[in-house]
């Protein structure tokens, strides 16, 4: 585990999932809601009485911070967990400092250690099982098959040859379907509407392409024509993709799987992914609540010395929240392990350090020495282009103003203007918070308009809608 990370009154809110959540962290910083507080080295905790006669349990792993609450928020973290690092950073007296932790932090904290030594374990490389000599091992069945070896490369590709058989078995009723649709009109309303969309979204499930199920819905929600044609189109160069698959080179093969939801197995990432140690800041996070009570969460990197952009992507189900927390505006040390891709930006964090004060503070500053928004755009057409399915790319823009023509919010920066996907109740906070100047903006480009995460001013940084419900 690493050494705990101090925060200040801003890094803390800074977690904060959206403005509500901040506001209702401050208000539980009186000393009667919370009539035990507790700390050490490595964690933080609390009993905070809320409307019930059982205080809720809420405890901080101080390595990440990783937050844990017995409470019924779906929110990441929760107000508990908000206000409980609100109150060290502002005053640890308030807590004791126990021999040994309460039992029920003590039993959290030992298992996400006995996670994390096991998710060491398996980064490191498999050793080869020692041949016996009659060409078994030792622990070998009856009939020859050691039940607890790893698959062998004969069974793993005998069952990726099944997969792709379902796959383009799927695909190609998906391609008589997609012919069918474009033939009789994208503006022709059937009379099954929405849910001829939403059957053959759940064939793709079957066939075991399941990611696909998600453009079907999305094309079929699409109001704008234009927009379904080009889903729809790049759907059909997946589809050709797969069918010629063979003499793809490995990277587009990789984001061929990527895009049929399909990716590669950490250890396959790790054994063949590109390793890039930097000082990595956090540019912008969002987390979005998926179908099923399923939460994805994007955090957004760039690398101080290698300039690469990087994607953190994570999924947790229902309260169970996330192993590692990302403070916007942060920077780490550490190695992260690209995937394969002919646009390298999805990576796995493999190592994490905290950055000492003084390089901390260089990173601040050159934080607001982004590049041009030519050499930003390019960057991302370029992505966009050699990776026909990837959905999003980050952007930097440095010296945006907030403009706002016809309803519509503009980052606009000579000569370029473009459309910004911001909540119509958060045009006028975004543009008080622009209060007219220059402002640098991250966000998410998906080629269209531009999700914006976060704005920093001469004022400060303010994170843009942090957590969605919304559907991509």
């Amino acid at each position: 585990m690493t050494t705990a990370t101090v925060l200040t009154t801003e890094a803390v809110l800074a977690l904060a999932p959206d403005a509500a959540s901040a506001k209702a962290a401050r208000g539980l910083l009186a000393p009667a809601t919370w009539p035990t507080l507790g700390h050490d080295a490595a964690a933080a905790w609390g009993e905070c009485q809320g409307s019930g006669s059982k205080p809720y349990q809420t405890q901080v792993d101080l390595s990440g911070p990783v937050f844990k609450c017995s409470c019924p928020s779906r929110k990441f973290p929760c107000k508990h967990g908000l206000a409980l690092l609100l109150l060290r950073a502002q005053d640890t007296s308030r807590f004791t400092t126990p021999a040994e932790p309460p039992e029920w932090v003590r039993a959290w904290l030992e298992g996400r250690r006995e996670r994390a030594e096991k998710q060491e374990q398996k980064q490191q490389p498999r050793p080869q099982p020692p041949q016996a000599a009659a060409g078994v091992t030792a622990t070998a069945t009856a009939n020859g098959a050691d039940p607890a070896a790893p698959p062998t490369p004969d069974t793993t590709t005998a069952r990726q040859d099944k997969r792709w058989q379902r796959i383009e078995a799927g695909l190609e009723e998906l391609a008589r379907w997609l012919a069918d649709r474009v033939q009789r009109g994208l503006a022709v309303q059937t009379r099954e509407g929405a849910g001829e969309w939403q059957t053959m979204a759940a064939r793709m499930v079957d066939a075991q392409a399941g990611a696909l199920a998600g453009w079907l819905t999305a094309a079929g929600a699409e109001s704008d024509n234009a927009a379904r044609l080009a889903r729809l189109g790049r759907l059909q160069l997946l589809i050709e993709a797969v069918q010629r698959r063979a003499a793809l080179d490995a990277g587009v093969l990789a984001d061929v799987r990527a895009t049929l939801g399909w990716p590669l197995e950490r250890d396959e990432v790790l054994a063949r992914g590109e390793a890039v140690d930097d000082v990595w800041r956090v540019d912008g996070q969002i987390v979005e609540e998926r179908e099923q009570r399923l939460v994805e969460r994007r955090v957004w990197l760039s690398g101080r010395r290698s300039g690469r952009r990087a994607l953190l992507l994570d999924f947790s189900h229902g309260t169970a929240g996330f192993e590692t927390s990302w403070i916007t505006g942060q920077a780490r040390a550490g190695r992260l392990v690209f995937f394969p891709s002919v646009a390298p930006l999805r990576a796995l964090s493999v190592q994490r350090e905290a950055v000492p004060e003084a390089d901390e503070e260089a990173v601040e500053g050159e934080e607001r020495l982004a590049a041009g928004w030519d050499d930003e755009l390019d960057r991302a057409a370029a992505a966009m282009a050699a990776h026909a399915w990837l959905p999003l790319w980050p952007l930097r823009l440095a010296g945006a103003t907030i403009r706002v023509v016809d309803d519509a919010v503009w980052a606009c920066g000579d000569p370029h203007a473009l459309p910004l996907n911001v909540p119509t109740e958060q045009v006028p906070t975004l543009l008080a918070l622009a209060g007219g100047g220059r402002v640098d903006l991250n966000g998410e480009w998906d080629g269209r308009t531009l999700r914006l995460l976060t704005l920093r001013s001469d004022e400060g940084r303010w994170q843009i809608g942090r957590t969605e419900g919304a559907t991509r």
